[in-house]
């Protein structure tokens, strides 16, 4: 959790949506059917100067220590809970903060060996992750890749029928305090970024909709 979503604003309207100073000049497709290791939007605070910044990202961090883009465990979640201690996500957690933009994500109901997909929507009509980022680069010197996950935390009660994790997803009025870099965040920061995301959480809409096969609007019907 979380392994599917969509994500389909195109960069100008994700800047307006997110009050970007700036906007990448990258490819922002539609997509409905996301998965680990695709490219999605990410919204990110530039070092320099504050400016707000809409730009592209692989979904699964890597930190900058790594041998390979590739690894040998998942990186497209990461526990709130222990955020920090691992080495993997605690050099971003100071001041590498994101925000993923997702119009719904999907989550997977298990009875017994039955599993049937849902999406869970936002009653603002965006969903804004909380996230961290790491730039990446091969041996000798490559071009840089910007890589991101998102954070989980344990689901509401509202949620928790449904699966016991789900994403720290943050109410408007924390963004720019998610993303302030001059902020040097540490485990309590994150610890109260899942508070403020309690009752967002709390308030997400959840539908039944088909086996995810594919790509397109038709994913996130109602059936």
């Amino acid at each position: 959790m979380c392994g599917r979503y969509a994500s389909t604003l195109g960069g100008e309207d994700l800047g307006r949506y997110f009050h970007a100073d700036e906007i990448a000049d990258v490819e922002m497709r539609p997509w409905w059917n996301i998965a680990p290791t695709a490219t999605v939007p990410i919204v990110v605070e530039k070092r320099d100067d504050r400016a707000r910044l809409v730009t592209t990202a692989r979904w699964s961090l890597v930190p900058p220590f790594a041998e390979s883009l590739i690894l040998k465990y998942p990186t497209f979640n990461a526990r709130s809970e222990t955020v920090s201690e691992k080495p993997t996500f605690r050099g971003s957690v100071a001041h590498q903060r994101a925000i993923l933009p997702a119009d719904a994500y999907y989550e997977w109901l298990t009875e017994g060996k039955v599993k049937t997909p849902h999406a869970v929507t936002s009653p603002a009509g965006q969903l804004a992750f909380a996230a961290l980022y790491s730039w990446w680069r091969a041996r000798p010197a490559s071009e840089w890749v910007l890589t991101a996950t998102i954070l989980t935390m344990a689901a509401p009660e509202p949620l928790a029928w449904l699966h016991d994790r789900t994403p720290v997803v943050l109410a408007s009025e924390d963004w720019d305090w998610w993303l302030n870099r001059e902020t040097t965040a540490d485990q309590s920061f994150v610890d109260d970024a899942v508070s403020r995301s309690r009752p967002v959480a709390s308030a997400l809409l959840v539908h039944e909709v088909a086996p995810l096969t594919g790509n397109g609007p038709h994913l996130l019907d109602p059936v």
